[in-house]
């Protein structure tokens, strides 16, 4: 069992930054290809971004790219999303999940506002 704990969202104005970590317990971080998703009410959860086990391979929903980066610290078993040049757009709960095979686990999400 993998338990996860989001954190660092907030409210922003438009063109300003934010950075969400997502924190893992247990012992086999390094296995996990690690995902950021978002929802906004009445629309389906959105593949942000998620980077596999090497650290070395990403992929970005299009509307994010240039502007957010995922990454990872397999030391601290966290995993990152810099959010640049944040638009309301973006405004949205945030939500980390790992998967392994066929497993996934997903955090409670972190709220993130972006004003005009």
């Amino acid at each position: 069992q993998v338990q996860l704990v989001e954190s660092g969202g907030g409210l922003v104005q438009a063109g300003g930054s934010l950075r969400l970590s997502c924190v893992a317990s247990g012992r086999t971080f390094s296995n996990y290809v690690m995902y950021w998703f978002r929802q906004t009410t009445g629309k389906e959860r959105e593949t942000v971004a998620y980077i596999d086990r090497t650290g070395r391979n990403t992929y970005y929903v299009d509307s994010v790219k240039g502007r957010f980066t995922i990454s990872r610290d397999d030391a601290k078993n966290t995993v990152y999303l810099q959010m640049n040049s944040l638009k309301p757009e973006d405004t949205a709960i945030y939500y980390c999940r790992a998967r392994i095979l066929s497993r996934m686990y997903w955090g409670q999400g972190t709220q993130v506002t972006v004003s005009a």
